[in-house]
């Protein structure tokens, strides 16, 4: 691996301008940044006062093929009248490349943060979400992967293993609560799901609302149960959890089938993505943007309270999963 590229320590302004310009792009304004640490994302103005958001992929993370079904999928969600941000062609062709990397260029969509308390925004989220896995439900992904207990349990147990952030006085209880977390996982996932194309990583930060839903950002797009979009909307105490997901689920049904028994799943699911999401951090360490933007890894105090959360989350699996009232 180019850990130079992979890192991002090759894109520089000009490349950028470059890439662009090779579409026939001219930027009139600056390249403005967006809270993207994975990718590299930045929001410009051209010639003719058209805004646009240009995406760089982190290079190895996806293969073409990868990025390709994601565009597909995304294209095929905007045909079918689902509001998401789908890649522009050029001369046919979504994902372009320069200098060895791989960038999409999608029309900039502006709206408002959607409201995770919002009762009427999250009835139009749900109903929005049955018809995005309506289409999903159709064919899985070929090349993107399934959320599955390797990819998120066990390949970044062995990460940790040798991982040089956490402090040494740390890690021996850090593995243990690690290890234990695994079991208690392991005890209560299973496959007996239909497989579907998901959004895959659909929280309140990647849903924009203007007179509805915008769903944004399927970089981590894949295959899985439908319940992995739903239970990343909820909040609060398990009675406030519990109404939300009453809410999501019963305009879900005004146009899809959902299955109810995938609920004992959304405490695994919310445990394999607290140990992913710290996997992740590491495996981008040497990427400038996240020793900058989390600082906190490297202490010991977060470490003591990793290890407290993946102890609290143990217990949590061992409880009967979220219960919806009778009436479904």
């Amino acid at each position: 691996m180019n850990n130079n590229a992979f890192n991002f320590q090759t894109l520089h302004p000009d490349t950028i301008m470059d890439a662009l310009f090779e579409q026939g792009i001219r930027v009139d304004s600056g390249l403005t940044p967006l809270n993207s640490y994975e990718n590299r994302v930045y929001q410009f103005q051209d010639e003719d006062r058209q805004r646009f958001v240009v995406k760089f992929y982190r290079p190895e993370r996806w293969s073409v093929d990868q990025i390709l079904e994601e565009h597909q999928f995304a294209i095929e969600l905007l045909e079918d009248d689902i509001p998401v941000a789908a890649p522009l062609a050029f001369k046919g062709q979504t994902l372009l490349s320069h200098q060895g990397f791989h960038y999409a260029i999608f029309p900039s969509v502006g709206g408002r943060q959607f409201e995770a308390d919002n009762i009427d925004q999250m009835e139009a989220v749900g109903r929005y979400l049955g018809r995005l896995h309506q289409i999903g439900r159709k064919r899985p992904f070929t090349w993107r992967p399934t959320i599955g207990l390797d990819e998120y349990l066990v390949e970044p147990r062995k990460l940790f293993e040798y991982a040089r952030l956490i402090p040494s006085g740390q890690k021996a209880a850090f593995l243990k609560a690690t290890d234990a977390l695994i079991v208690a996982v392991t005890d209560r996932w299973h496959t007996n799901f239909d497989m579907l194309r998901l959004h895959g990583d659909c929280h309140a930060g990647n849903i924009l609302w203007r007179e509805g839903p915008l769903f944004v950002d399927l970089d981590d797009s894949r295959n899985g149960p439908a319940i992995q979009d739903l239970w990343m909307l909820l909040n609060g105490d398990k009675a406030e959890q519990r109404m939300q997901l009453e809410t999501i689920i019963e305009a879900y049904e005004d146009v899809n089938e959902f299955e109810t028994s995938e609920i004992e799943l959304i405490e695994p699911l919310r445990a394999m993505r607290l140990v992913y999401y710290l996997a992740w951090l590491m495996r981008r360490w040497d990427d400038p943007a996240f020793p900058k933007n989390f600082p906190w890894l490297t202490g010991e105090d977060f470490w003591q309270r990793q290890t407290a959360t993946f102890i609290e989350q143990a217990k949590v699996l061992q409880e009967p999963p979220l219960q919806l009232t009778p009436m479904y």
